[in-house]
């Protein structure tokens, strides 16, 4: 990010005169501070939350909410590495933390940018895997595999960016007026923009093309056609198992309920991929654009907005997972203690029906993908089961349909 803030002083750094320096503007200032401030802070609050409900709650612990923490911990390097510098260049106009600052805060700034776009590439593989090769999944999309494979994101993208290490410097900048210190490239342009254009097409360009080509399959499994042996497979099996109608008519209940839970944790990673892909663009576009050019454009007031763009795609998941997913709004609701409590769920024969229907409707996807036990028991499901298959059994309490819904796996 910083090379936004630089990329001037690369172009003049061989002239003998900088001119006269004139600081920011107080309207650029008050709107850079508070506008940065705010995205920041919220972004910090919310990829904490993200992180502190994957990790305390057992039943959020799935694959795909493995790949969510490394994107969330991605994210919150993004936001402290790079919106901190941002406030302190807006008050002072140089740079204050020094030459181990410029380094460290280079390095992570870039790790960052690097480890979300993994994490996003990561989770967009495992839901290619597991929608359109449910099978393979049985063994590729599990919990200690998508441990491993953020592990192996993460020390990969660390020792890519040592790289920055090297190519960061502070230097002096001498105006007629001033003398300023700044966090810039010590190479020159032709030997940097390369390693840069690298940068772009790896983190950017290419996980976009994967992206696009493989939510373009996934879509056309999910909306296009029936989910690969849902229904021959599961009709199957339950006909081996038994011939009763109530059985038959749960399976159907599960299965639209397992392709209604996909389609929306599908639906919400790819709003996540979409938004990477427009915040970025600016940035992404301006850097391009500016390569080209013997004088670079760096309007201040474009580049906060470029910045913003940035912070804003480091900030906005956790409102994506709030808005679309079920399961983690009733985390974060749970996390910060507001409205009702859950009670626990009592044990009931239905329950273990209804998991027998999940276990066979899975078709071999990790525990993420499946409908709770719970979930069922508001359906006729419930009420055949009870009533028709178990008349001895009094049916049991639950929860009030309007307040637990169809639960949304994340």
């Amino acid at each position: 990010m910083e090379n936004l803030t630089v990329g001037n002083d690369t172009s003049v750094q061989h002239n003998h005169t900088l001119g006269v320096w004139t600081d920011h503007t107080v309207e650029y200032k008050v709107a850079s501070v508070f506008l940065v401030s705010l995205i920041c802070g919220a972004g910090i609050v919310g990829n904490v939350m993200v992180i502190l409900v994957v990790l305390t709650t057992k039943h959020m612990r799935t694959p795909t909410n493995c790949y969510l923490v490394s994107l969330a911990a991605a994210d919150l390097m993004v936001l402290t590495a790079a919106g901190l510098p941002n406030i302190t260049d807006a008050l002072h106009g140089q740079w204050v933390y020094g030459y181990a600052g410029c380094l460290g805060i280079t390095y992570f700034q870039y790790l960052g940018i690097n480890a979300s776009s993994c994490s996003i590439t990561a989770f967009t593989v495992e839901r290619y895997i597991a929608i359109c090769h449910p099978i393979k999944a049985q063994f590729l999309c599990t919990l200690s595999r998508a441990k491993r494979i953020i592990m192996l994101v993460w020390a990969l993208t660390s020792l890519y960016c040592v790289m920055w290490l090297f190519l960061s410097d502070t230097k002096k900048l001498v105006y007629d007026n001033v003398v300023l210190v700044s966090c810039a490239y010590k190479v020159s342009r032709s030997h940097y923009l390369p390693v840069y254009f690298t940068d772009f097409a790896v983190f950017y360009v290419l996980p976009l093309i994967l992206a696009t080509v493989l939510y373009g399959l996934i879509a056309r499994i999910l909306f296009l056609n029936p989910l690969p042996s849902e229904r021959k497979d599961s009709s199957k099996k339950w006909k081996r198992e038994t011939g009763r109608e109530g059985r038959m008519f749960g399976s159907s209940s599960s299965s639209s309920a397992t392709a209604a839970s996909r389609r929306q944790v599908t639906k919400m990673l790819a709003v996540v991929v979409i938004l990477f892909a427009l915040l970025w663009m600016p940035y992404r576009t301006l850097v391009v654009v500016n390569s080209f050019l013997d004088k670079a454009y760096l309007d201040t007031w474009f580049l906060l907005f470029c910045r913003l763009c940035i912070y804003l795609n480091s900030a906005i998941n956790p409102v994506i997972y709030n808005a679309m997913s079920q399961k983690f709004r009733a985390a974060f609701k749970k996390l910060c203690h507001c409205g009702p409590q859950r009670m626990e769920k009592p044990a009931s024969y239905s329950v273990a029906l209804t998991y027998s229907v999940i276990k066979d409707m899975s078709n071999g996807e990790s525990p993420d993908h499946f409908t709770t036990e719970m979930d069922e028991l508001n359906t006729p499901t419930d009420q055949y089961l009870t009533t028709g298959m178990l008349p001895t059994t009094k049916k049991m309490p639950y929860e009030d349909p309007s307040q637990s819904g169809s639960d949304i796996k994340a």
